[in-house]
């Protein structure tokens, strides 16, 4: 693909320590330019051997730092980290992240970013972020204003952006004043599965995704708790220890903790429906989980309403609120048996890598032609 192109290209993102949305777009564009080095601010080698075995992986000097700092030190020097990859011998750099799309590039170098979302602590989750952070509300209050200001400075950086959805499309237009082509996301892959898994749980509902508090997870604790429904939670994340402690030995609700993919998907095949709680920019897992067939029960805000079709391929709830989640999946489940398996599976049929990929590069061809 580089070599249509004709340029000398690089990829940037902000950090590899685990896989996600962004991680899985990263991996995409590595396929498509698979001789661009990927630059970082700082890896986990353990984990880009492993998941990026081909890729130049070249990082900042914050990677003497990660190992033994916590991660929120390190955030102030994030901007000073990204403003010190050199990248002057590049025509075309393609980043991938919130943070990377500050670059400091030569006139002649195009500058591109996909974009999964504008830096949400900043705007509009601020004052969430405030409520939520354990630092000083003065010191939080002057360390968003001095990032907005960056923040903002930084989105003048890129040459093009692309959005994962056509709601980060619009957010990018409110904070940054500027224009974004919608490129859907990578999600579909090749199912595997593991058949010795043993599933002793049966008609549950499903959640996978890292646990943080802006995922709503909590919310679905609670409601399936009093809904006395099995709920299966995969993921791990800081919030992890709090929502053990709602359960207090609860039967309903099992947290499986980070689990390979192959084992996702048993669990994927094997769920009555999928829980969305939380408003995503777009929204894999839930696209995940309609490839194999399965309904979603979705917070009706974000990308979900992109792709979630009520009576289709899933149902809505309306507010972010325990009661209102139960309500939903009552409803839902009332209604499984109206749901086709194969039509929710044609419903997310575009959300191919192949797809994926001939978008970008189609987008990439257009801007060489101007």
């Amino acid at each position: 693909m580089s070599s249509n192109i004709g340029k000398k290209i690089a990829v940037v993102h902000d950090w590899l320590l685990g896989i996600g949305g962004a991680e899985k777009v990263l991996k995409a564009f590595h396929e498509m330019f698979p001789n661009a080095p990927i630059f970082v601010l700082f890896h986990n080698p353990k984990f880009t051997s492993k998941f990026l075995p081909a890729a130049e992986i070249r990082s900042t000097f914050l990677q003497k730092y990660f190992k033994f700092l916590n991660f929120k030190i390190l955030i102030p020097l994030i901007p000073l980290a990204v403003e010190s990859i050199d990248l002057s011998e590049f025509d075309l750099v393609i980043s991938t992240a919130q943070f990377s799309k500050g670059l400091v590039l030569k006139p002649k170098t195009l500058h591109i970013n996909y974009c999964s979302s504008p830096t949400r602590q900043v705007w509009d989750w601020n004052s969430e972020y405030r409520r939520e952070s354990r630092m000083l509300k003065s010191w939080l209050h002057l360390f968003q204003h001095f990032a907005r200001i960056w923040d903002r400075h930084a989105s003048l950086r890129v040459d093009h952006f692309m959005a994962n959805s056509q709601n980060t499309a619009n957010r990018i237009r409110k904070y940054y004043n500027r224009a974004a082509r919608v490129i859907y996301p990578p999600v579909l892959t090749r199912a595997s599965y593991d058949s010795s898994v043993s599933m002793n749980i049966r008609n549950y509902f499903l959640i996978v995704s890292r646990l943080y508090r802006h995922k709503n997870v909590h919310l679905a604790v609670r409601a399936f708790q009093k809904l006395e429904w099995p709920l299966i939670i995969i993921g791990d994340g800081p919030e992890m220890r709090k929502l053990k402690k709602l359960v207090a030995g609860n039967p309903w609700i099992y947290f499986l903790g980070y689990q390979p993919t192959n084992i996702v998907h048993q669990y994927y095949m094997n769920c009555q429906a999928f829980v969305a709680p939380q408003e995503e920019d777009f929204g894999m897992t839930a696209i995940e989980a309609m490839s194999f067939g399965k309904p979603v029960l979705a917070l009706k805000r974000g990308g979900a309403l992109e792709y979630i079709k009520p009576g289709i391929n899933g149902e809505f709830f309306e507010d972010p609120y325990e009661e209102m989640l139960a309500d939903g999946a009552r409803r839902l489940k009332q209604n499984l048996d109206l749901y086709n398996s194969a039509e929710i599976k044609k419903t997310v049929e575009r959300f191919t890598i192949e797809r994926f990929q001939n978008e970008v590069a189609q987008f990439l061809v257009s801007l060489s032609e101007l």
